[in-house]
This record gives structure tokens, sequence and C-alpha cells, in this order.
């Protein structure tokens, strides 16, 4: 689906969904109308009834595939933007143990980046369009302050190897938030979920073609059913974009304040 699409709020994403979906549907039986003559109709009802339980079984595993994919990529999504901001949050808690100049040009440098992550690079994720190829610097800034740090007894080698550890998981949980916020349902996947659809609301159609009201109010709401699975998968489709994402929150609680501020 497109980016546009994703973007939208959720009623208008709905309105957008079910219409389509609704007029599908209407092209459908307006075409089984035209066809189903009355010479023609006893022949289409010969289709068998027993497709509709295939093809509903069919779709439903169709929805049930792309879902589980969706939610899992909405769950590594979360669980990486809350490993980041624990990973920051140590970083600042360790800092604490380093000497006052070198401890507020860290918390200065993980201030700037958690600004940065929010401002920059969570509207660059909602469009798919964050990248990997440039390492944040004002975290690359850090690790190299923390690296080139000259240990004064064990106390500080310690936090200086704890911070470390600290940052390049920061580094590695940010990496995670980009690769998820560039996982979606790809385009042949929808369109299999709408063809498949598309034969229900057909087989429908055919097994009631004799019964206009019945045809209608049958392929109405199987249509329906389609269209809500369709918004639902939609709306948690790309982690981080539409009303429904993840946002920079677990981030913000952690940015460390002003110099003297926690």
């Amino acid at each position: 689906m497109s980016d546009w699409l994703h973007n939208l709020p959720v009623p208008v994403m709905a309105l957008v969904i079910f219409g389509f979906t609704y007029l599908l549907a209407a092209a459908i039986f307006a075409g089984i109308a035209l066809v189903a003559t009355e010479e023609r109709a006893k022949s289409l009802k010969a289709i068998s009834p027993g497709m509709l339980p295939v093809l509903g079984i069919i779709f439903g595993l169709f929805v049930a595939f792309i879902a589980a994919q969706v939610w899992g990529d909405s769950d590594r999504a979360s669980a990486a933007v809350s490993r980041e901001a624990s990973a920051l949050r140590s970083a600042v808690l360790l800092a604490a143990g380093l000497p006052a100049e070198q401890d507020a040009r860290l918390r200065g440098l993980v201030r700037d980046y958690v600004g940065q992550a929010v401002a920059v690079e969570w509207p660059m994720m909602a469009h798919q369009e964050a990248s990997l190829k440039v390492t944040p610097p004002p975290l690359a800034e850090a690790l190299q302050i923390v690296v080139a740090m000259t240990p004064q007894g064990p106390g500080q080698a310690n936090v200086q190897r704890e911070l470390i550890a600290a940052l390049e998981q920061a580094l590695d949980a940010r990496r995670q938030r980009i690769i998820v916020s560039l996982a979606a349902v790809n385009p042949v996947k929808w369109w299999c979920l709408y063809l498949q659809a598309a034969c229900a609301l057909l087989v429908i159609g055919l097994v009631h073609c004799d019964n206009r009201l019945g045809s209608a109010i049958a392929m109405g709401l199987f249509a329906t059913g389609v269209a809500t699975s369709v918004l639902l998968i939609a709306a948690h489709d790309r982690p981080f974009a539409g009303q429904i994402s993840i946002q920079p929150e677990p981030l913000l609680q952690i940015m460390p304040g002003e110099a003297g501020k926690s």
C-alpha cells in the first residue's frame, strides 16, 4: 500500500479501504447481474456452494499469515525502542562515575542524540527513508570519548567498560529500529489477499445469482469482513507510520536534562 495511505488517520484510512472494497463488491455484483440472464442463471447456479467454505478458509489463512508478520514487526520495533532507551539510561547513570566535565559532556551528547532521533529519524522512519549508512554523530562522539579515556583506578576502568557496552547496545538497538521501520507487507501479498477476496465474492454472487437481494446482502457482509481485516492489518503494517504507531516516548523519558538535572 502507498505511503500516503499508511500515514492517514485511522478514520480516513477506514473510509478509503471500506470504499474500495465495497466498490469491488459492487463491480462484481453488477457484472454477475449482467451475465446472469434467465438462460444462463441456471448454469451459473450449478456452481457448488461447497466452494465458499474453502475460499473463506484460504482467505482466513492469508489474513493470519500477513497479520503474524505485522504483529511480529510491531513487537520487534517496540522491543528495539525500549532496549535503546534502557541502554542510553544506563550510559547516563554510569557517566556519573566519571569526572564532572566528562559526565556533563556525555550527558549532553546523549541529549543531542535523543533530540536528533525524535526530530529527524522518527519522521524519516514514518516514510521509510531512514538509513543505516551514517552513524549518529552524538553517539559516535560519545563512544570515541569513552574509548579514549584514561581510567584513574579500577573503578573508572569498570565504568569505561560498562559505558562502551551500553553505547554499543544503544547503537545496535537503533540499527534494529531502523531495519524494522523498513519492513512492510509487500504488494504481492496485498494483491493475493484482494484476489482471494474477489474470488470469494464472485462465488457468493454466482451461487445467489437468482436472488439479487440475498446476493447483495451476502456479498456486502463478506466485503465488510474483508475491509475490516485489511484495515486492521494496514493500520499496523508499518510500526512507525500512521496514527497507530510506535512513539519515541521511552527515549524522551530518559533524555538527560541540563547540567545538574537528572
